[in-house]
This record gives structure tokens, sequence and C-alpha cells, in this order.
């Protein structure tokens, strides 16, 4: 179980990471094709979202919890989120400095629901 959390959180760093390179390289000026590390950032950022649903399907099923109840839900909603952020701060770069206050805010929501199971 605890390999799991800990690959869950893991994930969670590479995740906000990421993220936050590439919002900062687009609050910047910056753009897609400009950004010279893109690819490391994508990698990073894809293996923080795979960990992150891994270990956290893990931990569920360590728990013996088989069906989605609703604090699952909204994780997996964050998670969703978390995955297309990459994707609107680079669409919109002017919702750059929104998106840089909405990443903590959806990691403390997240930890919120993951450790009290409400939602």
């Amino acid at each position: 179980m605890e390999l799991y959390r800990v690959l869950h959180f893991l994930g969670v760093g590479l995740i906000v990471m990421s993220l936050g390179g590439v919002i900062m390289h687009c609050i910047n000026g910056g753009s897609k094709e400009s950004n010279s590390f893109r690819k490391g950032m994508m990698i990073t950022h894809g293996v923080g979202m795979i960990l992150v649903l891994v270990a956290g399907f893990g931990m569920l099923a360590r728990l013996g919890i088989h069906s989605v109840p609703l604090w699952v839900g909204v994780k997996l909603a964050i998670w969703i989120l978390f995955g297309g952020l990459v994707v609107v701060a680079y669409k919109k770069p002017t919702l750059g400095k929104l998106l840089w206050l909405l990443v903590p805010v959806l990691v403390m929501v997240a930890s919120y629901v993951g450790r009290t199971h409400l939602g």
C-alpha cells in the first residue's frame, strides 16, 4: 500500500512540475513551437499521469474498493483536468495566470477528497 502511495505522490509531483513549466513558458510569451524542452515536459507529464492512475487504482484494489464511489469520481475528474491543462495553456496563454493558481487548488482538492473520502 505504501509503495502505491509513494508512486501516486511521485506522479502528482511530475504532473505539477511539468504543468508549472508549460504554464510559466506560456505566461512569458512562449509558444508550443518555441518551447525547446517541450518533449521533455510532455514525457514528464505523461509519466506522471500514468503513475497517478495506476498507483491510484492499485491503492483502491488494496483497500478492497471495486466500485467507483463519488470521491473516486471527483479524483478522476481532476486527473482528466490535469491531462487537459497542457493543451489549455498552449491554446489560451492569456489564461496562464489563472492556471498558475488553479493547479495548486486542484492538488489541494484532490488531496482533501482522497484523504477524507468526501466528495
